[in-house]
């Protein structure tokens, strides 16, 4: 009896049927669903690796900042109280002796007010503790706002501590009033910006700026409108911004500001573009658009929000670094200029937390000088004591610090490294260590290679280069050889692919002198496939510095360098890891940092090998000038000796003898295919090192208990596996009684969505949506030729039609046709406007011609028997039939 399963997995249920193969009996069959919500599988088909915990998982993560938040503000409370900062109303409110700074049952005090009860009425009422510098700030409003403070009229207490900020820069303030300004950082302290949140695209510069309207000029009536003109704003730096209004804008003479979006060339200058063959200068690429004010902004989505707090987190640094004060002195300057602003979230929203920790590190360095507290050594030493009771090691490296670096560095704006993920990248199938435990000898094996480290960029594309194929289009006949016919072609063929980021047909074709109209490769034709992508991006940017020595960028220099750009994420470290590169190098250290600060960070995408295992395969692979047979490590070249002289060796296999039987002299063993390097190297290539085998299903439900959670990157695809391996559980119970051995043969069939990866099933996902719309529009543009008594024949629900009009479509869009941007707008809209259809109606019928012929098919005669979808046999298929 040989039982056979077969599994067919798709992403929420599990099909199976058990065969008896010798009687050709179906001994069972039947799925197992798997509960999951719809916008649980959307996500997933659209790419997204979303679990079902994921909103809990985002509720946790807010709850651990303010944990965070709170135990910063404890480890401040426990200093303060020790330097005696803290008022008395306020410390007394305090636990210092069991709970170590942590606000007492039932008490929130606030440090700037003092509760105190009515003697008349006996209610609780506050009383601002810092009245006196609350009166100086009066003097200040009195002198640039004296409408605001004028008939009694009242401003905040709270602006009281944007004062006390720009105060403490130059002149001595309370100790209440400092312990104040600490607790006020630690509450707001910027945003932490790490590399890989900087998704800056070098070729677009986007920022806003301030521009005085100097003039308004009316020009003609809107096409799509005709409640609305159009009108040329001038700017006073000469641009122009051109825009429809129903009115004309009220903004002569006054400060706007404007999204400015900038296209840059390869030498960071803005692209220039021409509208006309007349236009022989040109004009620069220059998007502009007024910024929208923040209700507006409010009725945005989630991502355009991002897209415009973005903006202007840039503009305020901006303005800030531009004002040569710090942040709190640019607050208090704004008020006293505009004192009806709102500060948090209008005025300064969120940026970066460098601007934080300059200022209160000026201001502590001031305050030193008025309070002796902050330059006693004995009482620095004590708070440490008091932080880090069991932490001797860190206790001495603090001690060389001092009250500065303690509340800026090791309290306030101390960041917590991220954790670890090296366990989720996957082994190597290669190599791997042995260690012992309790004297059990154990295996580890070394992790995957990062894609973009230079080892895995060389080695991918050996792969690329032999396994690509040109072909005549004539005959379809294989013609590499013409090109590709010894070993320094193969060389050349390298050294003009490493320096390229990517390469397409037309231009790998180009290389060889040849045209994409007679001949192919055998990849897909119209796919860029990535070359040597580090090399190109590092090179670029050398190029931009100056005095750089001629073959600096050597093997060496460029691991050293893609190192620090793929494991530096904190972005002042990473700059700093710059500096000490530059210096070490003698590279001229502005330049250098002002070209690479801003690198891409490279994706955390692996290989499927270890560096080890490259640094063995990657000698063999190389071909002519870049093969030398003392780069092969020890090991490989003793056994390339015993392979070519025929010795006997119990590790070589019979079967690597066989695949290398060709290989008759040192020599031969360069340019090898993957396949076979890896034979020489490894006695393997494909076939698994350990294969593990479940003969009774007691280990198989050790292993499903055992089954560490969240193990797998993709949870949905984690659930999938483990409930896979439940239903065999079940069925070799329920079938085979535990019987050992029970299943001769599983088969397993993937479902589309489980075979594809995130960038796959994200892009089907678009393509599907961009049918719909297209679909959609497809129609309404029917419904609108319909309505057209000049075009004949039109059936706005025929399908045939609906085809036709769709090939139309496609044959202006994907023609060398230059689209107006308002028409490519239309072109991508579900439900264009009913101006929109008839401007677009117009375009079609102008820009088509058709591809037999080179005429114009007229839209007019598009639906009647003269134009008829063409389904196109291949000759190759005609004649096999």
């Amino acid at each position: 009896m040989k039982n056979i399963l077969g599994l067919d997995l798709g992403t929420n249920s599990i099909g199976w049927a058990l065969v008896d193969k010798e009687n050709d009996k179906i001994i069972g069959m039947g799925s197992r669903i798997i509960p999951m919500s719809q916008d649980i599988l959307g996500e997933f088909g659209q790419g997204n690796s979303i679990s079902q915990t994921a909103e809990r998982t985002n509720f946790r993560s807010i709850r651990r900042l303010r944990e965070r938040y709170l135990l910063r503000r404890e480890r401040l409370h426990r200093v303060l109280n020790i330097i005696g900062f803290l008022p008395q109303h306020y410390s007394n409110q305090i636990d210092f002796e069991t709970r170590l700074g942590k606000f007492k049952e039932e008490a929130e005090p606030k440090i700037a007010y003092n509760s105190i009860i009515n003697g008349t009425n006996g209610k609780i009422q506050f009383d601002f503790l810092f009245k006196k510098s609350f009166t100086e700030m009066l003097d200040d409003f009195r002198q640039y706002q004296p409408d605001i403070v004028a008939n009694g009229n009242k401003i905040p207490y709270d602006w009281t501590l944007y004062f006390l900020r720009k105060k403490a820069l130059t002149k001595k303030i309370e100790k209440e009033e400092l312990a104040w300004i600490l607790l006020n950082f630690n509450q707001k302290r910027g945003y932490y910006q790490v590399r890989e949140d900087n998704d800056e695209n070098i070729n677009k510069k986007e920022y806003v700026i301030s521009l005085k309207v100097t003039q308004i000029i009316k020009g003609e009536k809107d096409k799509k409108s005709k409640n609305k003109n159009w009108y040329s704003i001038i700017l006073e730096n000469g641009w122009v911004y051109n825009a429809t209004f129903a009115l004309e804008p009220q903004w002569l003479n006054n400060e706007k500001e404007f999204l400015i979006s900038e296209e840059l060339d390869e030498n960071g200058q803005i692209k220039i573009v021409k509208d006309k063959k007349s236009d022989k200068g040109g004009k620069e690429n220059r998007r502009i658009i007024p910024l929208p004010t923040f209700d507006e902004i409010d009725l945005m989505s989630k991502g355009e929000q991002d897209k415009i707090y973005k903006k202007i987190k840039t503009k305020t640094e901006t303005a800030i670094e531009n004002s040569g004060n710090t942040v709190g002195v640019y607050i208090y300057e704004n008020l006293l200029k505009s004192p009806f602003q709102k500060i948090r979230g209008k005025l300064i929203r969120t940026i970066d937390r460098k601007f934080y920790r300059e200022e209160l590190k000026k201001i502590l360095q001031k305050q030193k000088e008025f309070h002796s507290e902050l330059r006693s050594e004995n009482l620095y030493n004590d708070c440490v004591r008091e932080l880090y009771k069991n932490n001797k090691d860190h206790i001495f490296l603090l001690s060389k610090r001092d009250f500065v670096h303690l509340f800026s560095d090791d309290i306030i704006f101390y960041q917590r490294p991220l954790k670890s993920q090296k366990s989720s990248i996957s082994n190597c199938s290669f190599e791997f260590k042995k260690y012992s435990v309790d004297n059990e000898e154990r295996i580890e094996y070394l992790k995957a290679i990062p894609k973009s480290h230079p080892l895995y960029q060389e080695f991918r594309l050996w792969q690329w280069i032999y396994n690509l194929r040109i072909y005549s289009r004539n005959d379809d006949c294989d013609v590499t050889i013409n090109y590709l016919n010894d070993n320094e072609r193969y060389a050349d063929l390298f050294e003009f692919l490493s320096k390229r980021k990517e390469i397409e047909q037309k231009a790998l074709l180009k290389y060889f002198k040849l045209k994409d109209s007679t001949h192919r490769w055998n990849f897909v034709e119209n796919k860029k496939y990535p070359c040597y992508e580090t090399r190109s991006l590092i090179s670029t940017r050398l190029e931009k510095v100056e005095n750089v020595p001629m073959n600096f960028l050597n093997d060496k220099t460029e691991q050293y360098l893609w190192h620090i750009i793929y494991s530096v994420k904190d972005k002042n470290e990473y700059e700093k890891a710059l500096i000490t590169f530059a210096k070490k190098n003698r590279l001229d250290i502005e330049s250098f940092v002002e070209n690479f600060k801003k690198f891409p960070t490279f994706k955390n995408e692996y290989g499927s090998y270890s560096a080890k295992a490259l640094k063995k395969l990657i000698p063999l692979m190389r071909i002519g000038r870049y093969w030398n047979l003392d780069k092969i490590d020890e090991q490989t070249k003793s056994r390339i000796d015993k392979i070519v002289t025929g010795e006997f060796d119990e590790e070589i296999k019979n079967k690597v003898r066989e695949k290398s039987i060709s290989l008759t002299n040192n020599n031969h063993f360069q340019g090898l295919q993957l396949w076979l390097a890896s034979y020489i190297v490894y006695d393997r290539h494909s076939e698994a090192a350990t294969i593990n085998k479940w003969e009774t299903i007691q280990q198989l439900g050790e292993y499903i208990d055992n089954f560490k959670q969240h193990s797998l990157r993709n949870p949905i695809v984690e659930q999938i596996i483990i409930e896979t391996l439940r239903v065999v559980k079940d069925i070799w119970h329920h079938f085979g009684k535990d019987k050992n051995n029970f299943f001769e043969e599983i088969h397993i069939e993937l479902g589309r969505e489980m075979k594809n990866n995130a960038d796959e099933r994200k892009r089907i996902t678009n393509q599907m949506i961009d049918n719909e719309n297209t679909n959609i529009r497809i129609k309404s543009l029917l419904s609108e030729l319909k309505n057209d008594s000049s075009i004949q024949n039109v059936r706005p629900n025929s399908a045939v039609q609906q085809e036709l009009l769709k090939i139309y479509e496609e044959g202006v869009l994907n023609s060398d046709i230059e689209i107006p941007e308002d028409i490519f707008k239309i072109s991508k809209t579900a439900q264009p406007s009913n101006p929109d259809l008839q401007r677009y109606k117009l375009w079609l019928e102008q820009k088509y011609r058709s591809p037999y012929t080179g005429q114009i098919i007229p839209l007019s005669r598009l639906f009647t028997t003269e134009y008829e979808i063409e389904h196109i046999i291949p000759p190759k298929s005609l004649l096999r039939r």
